[in-house]
């Protein structure tokens, strides 16, 4: 089989299991983000989602995720207009063992920003950011706008926002896969790229599914965390193991990547 002809069927294989993720609703960990009642959190206050996105880097999803809740626990509250100026409880918060996450000293600052600018542009309600009759694209931006929110946090906001949320945002043609560890390793093992740069993953996210990308993430993430590791990949328990080439020398690196061995 030549190399198109792979890159074609492993493209089939990920929409199709994309597919039938965004029809069960998926988040992350089958329709959880996180623990019970973090999860729930999460999933009731769109200030939350947004804070939680602030969370998703350098951290084990479901513990990013069940960060809102736990700040909330420590704060006594998440009261937007007192997060935007306490700077201080925010850091304490934050920081205290153990703490919320690796980044002590960026994440609390991002927090105030968010809390800012959900009050100052959008009236204390998050959920205008995808408001109705939003494009992706409006919400790729806005989401953008926020301190501690790149390409990759948006890309996979906007995902679940269609995904778990359903969300009904227009022009999906112009959603991305997040430039993910997990998402790379699969793209580089499959043969999708032959290199591991941002816009190589995002085009070819693109030619394999050009009317929604965005449905390539979550299979291809999955697949990466659960079977396609980086030390010992189990391809025979894969759902690209039929039409995967298998090359497993291939793994991400630089930031976010793990080394082989580790």
């Amino acid at each position: 089989m030549d190399v198109l002809a792979v890159r074609q069927a492993v493209a089939g294989q990920l929409r199709r299991y994309g597919g039938e993720l965004a029809a069960s609703g998926a988040a992350q960990d089958g329709d959880q983000f996180t623990f019970p009642e973090a999860d729930e959190f999460v999933k009731a206050r769109p200030e939350a989602f947004v804070l939680g996105v602030l969370f998703t880097q350098g951290i084990p999803a479901s513990r990013a995720w069940a960060g809102p809740y736990e700040l909330r626990m420590r704060l006594g509250h998440l009261d937007l207009d007192r997060l935007a100026v306490e700077h201080d409880a925010v850091a304490d918060a934050v920081r205290r063992p153990p703490a919320l996450h690796r980044f002590v000293n960026t994440l609390p600052a991002w927090i105030c920003s968010a809390a800012d600018r959900i009050v100052a542009e959008y009236g204390g309600d998050a959920s205008r950011i995808w408001a109705p009759g939003s494009t992706v694209t409006q919400v790729t931006e806005r989401l953008l706008a926020f301190d501690g929110i790149g390409p990759k946090k948006s890309a996979m906001a906007v995902g679940i926002l269609m995904r778990h949320f359903g969300v009904q945002l227009s022009g999906r043609e112009c959603s991305a896969v997040a430039y993910d560890v997990h998402v790379r390793r699969v793209f580089l093992r499959t043969g999708l790229v032959d290199e591991d740069t941002p816009e190589a993953v995002c085009s070819a996210a693109v030619v394999a599914s050009p009317d929604d990308p965005s449905l390539l993430d979550l299979p291809a993430w999955t697949i990466g965390k659960e079977t396609c590791q980086p030390r010992e990949p189990h391809c025979d328990q894969c759902r690209l193991g039929a039409v995967c080439p298998r090359l497993t020398d291939r793994n991400a690196t630089g930031v976010g990547a793990r080394k082989a061995g580790a």
